[in-house]
């Protein structure tokens, strides 16, 4: 009796369950976004975060970007001022490790490189699992000061210590509710 219960509501939650069980999902679950700029103050992308029970899943959706591969990580400060973004200081790094993900456990910011085709535009997801949205936890992207995503001009080596000599930043955004 037991099993055929089971079945049943598994059959149901098969049926119905994944509408409802998403839009509810969604409803409740803290997000964000970063509206990126290139350094002459044009619009190239968007980056939305939602809060998952994983970590922190980022949808990047960008046009207009050179083409190759391309560091993407998240900076300490919530500042993207042209042209060179310096304003959003260095990885957001609140464990004060080394940088690199073949070094260790790397910044809360390290993420891995984009891939960006030949025509500039990619969309593509990352989970962060070092971050949260949780403005109480230490590794909130909401610290005091908040937070940037940027893309670099170039590649992050995963070793370097402390920015994996990716070269400098192309574009930049804050992240906000």
């Amino acid at each position: 009796m037991k099993l055929i219960s089971w079945v049943l509501a598994l059959s149901a939650v098969a049926l119905l369950g994944p509408a409802l069980l998403q839009g509810a999902a969604a409803e409740d679950a803290a997000t964000a976004k970063a509206a990126l700029k290139d350094a002459k103050g044009q619009d190239v992308g968007v980056a939305s975060f939602t809060q998952t029970p994983a970590g922190v899943l980022i949808r990047l959706s960008v046009r207009s970007m050179p083409g190759g591969e391309h560091a993407f990580h998240i900076h300490a400060v919530g500042k993207c001022e042209p042209p060179d973004f310096a304003s959003a200081g260095g990885h957001f790094n609140p464990t004060n490790v080394h940088h690199g993900m073949m070094s260790g456990p790397g910044h809360a910011g390290d993420m891995p490189n984009l891939h960006i085709p030949a025509d500039g535009s990619l969309d593509v997801e990352v989970l962060n699992t070092a971050v949260t949205l949780d403005k109480d936890k230490p590794n909130s992207v909401f610290h005091p000061g908040g937070t940037a995503v940027v893309i670099h001009a170039g590649k992050d080596d995963y070793t370097s210590d402390p920015a994996g000599n990716a070269g400098g930043r192309i574009a930049c955004g804050v992240v906000a509710q």
